[in-house]
């Protein structure tokens, strides 16, 4: 499936080229969604490819969600399953959308990873003395930073924000987790975005935070591990539940083995996590 490329191009202005390449065994057959193509609404020239165990490419449907997230489904055989993606895409256009009434609801509310309505005590207490929302959604990334060392195999796909909480560790999806937590319990709307990050090291698919802070939604990674400015929306949803890079439904998998490379065009950007930046 080659998927249609976006009017404008994505070559002309500072961009990020993404390759992804996902392998896994179908072992009971059914529908498997995908949630890795650059967001709907950018600049982009892509291509996706699934192909089934003979080799032979299988149709892929397009779902339109919120955000402008993109789930391609597939009704995989048995067998291996591979999925082939790759993205040039545009950084500087479109302008961010501005944080809505709706929104405002909804990302305040806890949810399947991010129990937020567990801690608001504890969160009142350890983060109190700040009012100045954009001042207390870098305190609370901070603080997750400095509190968790990145620990890969540390958690289960099934551990919420707790789990790092208590434990100290956790990968991305952890920090990414306890920090929508946090800013929830301190009534500051957050959501979770999955990402491809040039200069991720190790280099993977990486999940980050959006706070809403006035009309804006600005970006926040407690890793610290790439530059934000460089990054390409996939998924934006309320957790990882929303915007899981791969989805069961009715087919059963084993272990999937995946290679990631996303590298920005012209030069990495320097990182400053004080610094306001806003995802397109």
């Amino acid at each position: 499936m080659a998927l249609t490329p976006v009017p404008g191009g994505a070559t002309a202005g500072p961009s990020t080229s993404v390759a992804l390449d996902l392998r896994t065994e179908v072992v009971t057959a059914g529908e498997v969604a995908f949630c890795l193509t650059a967001a709907g609404h950018l600049e982009r020239d892509e291509s996706l490819v699934v192909t089934g165990a003979d080799g032979h490419a299988l149709d892929v449907r397009e779902v339109g969600m919120h955000h402008h997230t993109r789930l391609h489904l597939v009704d995989a055989p048995l067998g291996e399953l591979s999925v082939r993606y790759r993205a040039t895409v545009r950084r500087d256009s479109p302008a961010p959308a501005p944080v809505t009434d709706a929104d405002r609801f909804t990302y305040v509310l806890p949810s399947r990873y991010c129990p937020s309505d567990r801690v608001q005590g504890w969160a009142a207490a350890q983060f109190a003395g700040t009012d100045d929302p954009w001042d207390l959604a870098r305190r609370v990334a901070a603080w997750v930073h400095a509190r968790t060392a990145y620990t890969p195999g540390s958690t289960g796909p099934g551990d919420d924000a707790l789990v790092p909480l208590h434990t100290g560790q956790g990968v991305c999806r952890d920090y990414a987790h306890l920090t929508v937590t946090l800013l929830r319990a301190l009534e500051v709307p957050a959501r979770y975005v999955s990402v491809y990050a040039p200069g991720l090291d190790p280099m993977d698919a990486h999940a980050v935070v959006e706070a809403a802070v006035g009309d804006e939604w600005r970006l926040l990674d407690a890793t610290r591990l790439a530059p934000r400015a460089s990054m390409v929306r996939t998924g934006t949803g309320r957790d990882a539940a929303d915007v899981a890079l791969m989805t069961t439904l009715g087919a059963e998998t084993g272990p999937f083995s995946m290679e990631v490379t996303a590298t920005a065009d012209p030069d990495l950007p320097v990182e400053d996590p004080d610094v306001v930046v806003l995802l397109g």
